[in-house]
């Protein structure tokens, strides 16, 4: 049965998934970009961007894999872009330019409707008003039996927790301390959840965790 997975998110050693104050220079917030280190080097990440090169170690096999049976993704808003209330127009098209990294439909979750937006690339971000289970059931419609991707940002993917509908995590704690910003688990009780862990490799750059229910 298709599943619905948070893969490749990054957390500090304190738990944060991204740092405080997002804005246009800093939409991981502060410091949230040292976070994701171990992804920005290697081969996959060089891949998504149209270029050649990059490591191809274990954190490029990790990076691989978020990718592997993804047939749709669900993002929060803030992991769309920084604008807030009422969108003012159809200017702001994500973080990511004409050709975002995607290439599948992408449910972003807004309390303010807006058309869909067509990208370069596959890309179509549809942007839904109903809620966590709306954009759930319409990305796995539009996944067509493969699994559909949680990207983030940290309140979404503690929505999805909390609701009990992941089903699987692969987590990469990256070797900083962020000290403030959004706090994946605060209050969440992943045993009671029932996941556990089922694999974890520690490299020079990360510690990958998967944890699955089971």
């Amino acid at each position: 049965m298709p599943k619905l997975k948070v893969a490749a998110f990054s957390l500090s050693m304190d738990g944060y998934g991204a740092g405080p104050q997002q804005d246009l220079q800093n939409p991981l917030g502060v410091g949230g970009l040292a976070l994701h280190q171990w992804f920005s080097q290697t081969r996959s990440f060089a891949q998504m961007h149209g270029q050649e090169g990059g490591a191809q170690d274990a954190d490029d096999g990790f990076a691989a894999r978020s990718f592997h049976h993804i047939g749709a993704w669900i993002l929060g808003r803030n992991m769309f872009g920084p604008v807030r209330g009422p969108w003012p127009d159809d200017t702001w098209k994500g973080w990511w330019g004409d050709t975002p990294p995607y290439h599948m439909p992408v449910f972003v979750l807004t309390h303010h409707a807006r058309q869909p937006l067509v990208m370069q690339g596959g890309t179509t971000f549809h942007f839904v008003t109903g809620g966590i289970h709306e954009a759930l059931s319409r990305a796995r419609d539009a996944a067509q039996g493969q699994d559909v991707r949680v990207g983030g940002g940290v309140a979404t993917v503690r929505q999805y927790l909390q609701a009990g509908l992941i089903d699987e995590m692969h987590l990469a704690l990256s070797p900083t301390l962020l000290g403030s910003g959004e706090n994946l688990f605060s209050g969440i009780d992943l045993l009671k959840l029932g996941f556990r862990c089922t694999e974890h490799v520690a490299t020079p750059n990360a510690l990958h965790m998967v944890l699955a229910k089971g």
